[in-house]
């Protein structure tokens, strides 16, 4: 009996594209095809130019076609990110050739930042999407119909199917083997590539907010710079608010439109952040990091961390315990 022709899998790779957004998925692809004995997918990149290009890593590789070319027919069209493209100047040619392969592809979308060049088409406008959490924030204000879920490693949307950073490519090329070949199959590349089938908690983990330079009037910023360097003092509004010199009513609002959260937001996540810190070092307990980072117990840094990290103290901990292994 005949096997089904291969599924036609595009990644484009814009100029100065993230390496491991493109050869992550191609390898779980590839992997698949091993598990299940056939050619199930044929991948294909795709370059801006019939040119090699060169990653952001300074790597070169020669696409197999470019942007100058068309495809009968592609089963996925995945967009590449890039460091680069949340500054990158618009390439309407580029646009264009993605809005007519997307109108004859079962899917499309992005890994990592590429969905700042996809979101270009339209085609993503009211759909779910996510982005690596460095980019999501600038997604968000330069497509405001679409619902960036910042946290997420995957999102499928009908169509639509977009990856969070970097890594989260293999991620997404996991679901999409699962859609196709099943959990099985899936499973077994996950094991043969010695990554997780399905990643516990969000990208948020590995974000770093609390090292962002403050914001806002300078006496917020000497603020802010102090909650950050003493999580363990008791920051209610009012403590705050005298130490700026201003009411807690009229602190509060100033500080919430200067800095884009709240008081209370801010101090979480500084406490959060503080709190990494002592657990990626290993050295204290969840029990004893709360009360170094101003909790009453480990419960309510427990309940912190999972709402801001998307794991629990206990697991982050041993994450990168093993790590340091």
């Amino acid at each position: 009996m005949q096997s089904p022709p291969s599924l036609t899998i595009v990644i484009v790779a814009p100029p100065g594209v993230q390496m491991l957004d493109v050869s992550g998925p191609a390898d779980v692809f590839a992997e698949a095809n091993r598990q299940a004995r056939r050619e199930v997918y044929q991948v294909l990149t795709v370059g801006t130019a019939p040119l090699a290009v060169t990653a952001s890593s300074g790597m070169r590789f020669l696409p197999d076609r470019s942007t100058l070319e068309g495809f009968d027919h592609i089963d996925t069209l995945l967009v590449a990110g890039s460091p680069d493209l949340s500054s990158a100047a618009t390439d309407y040619s580029l646009l264009d050739w993605l809005r007519r392969h997307a109108a004859v592809s079962r899917r499309y979308g992005s890994i990592c930042s590429g969905a700042l060049l996809f979101a270009q088409t339209g085609l993503l406008d009211d759909r779910r999407v996510t982005t690596h959490w460095k980019v999501a924030g600038l997604l968000a204000e330069r497509h405001p119909s679409l619902q960036v879920e910042a946290d997420a490693f995957v999102v499928r949307d009908g169509p639509v199917c977009t990856a969070a950073g970097v890594t989260a490519g293999m991620d997404l090329a996991i679901a999409l083997v699962e859609e196709d070949l099943g959990r099985d199959i899936a499973m077994a590349v996950a094991a043969e590539l010695v990554v997780f089938y399905r990643r516990p908690g969000g990208q948020l983990q590995f974000s770093r907010h609390g090292e962002a330079a403050p914001a806002g009037r300078g006496a917020l910023q000497e603020l802010q710079r102090y909650v950050a360097s003493h999580p363990a003092e008791a920051h209610s509004v009012t403590a705050m608010a005298e130490r700026v010199g201003m009411s807690a009513r009229h602190f509060a609002r100033i500080f919430r439109h200067e800095v884009g959260m709240t008081p209370a937001e801010f101090v979480e996540t500084m406490r959060v952040e503080a709190a990494r810190r002592l657990l990626e070092e290993g050295h204290e307990t969840p029990k004893r990091v709360a009360a170094h980072c101003g909790y009453a117990d480990a419960n309510g840094l427990r309940r912190a961390f999972v709402r801001r990290v998307g794991v629990t103290p206990a697991e982050y901990r041993k994450r990168h315990a093993h790590a340091r292994a």
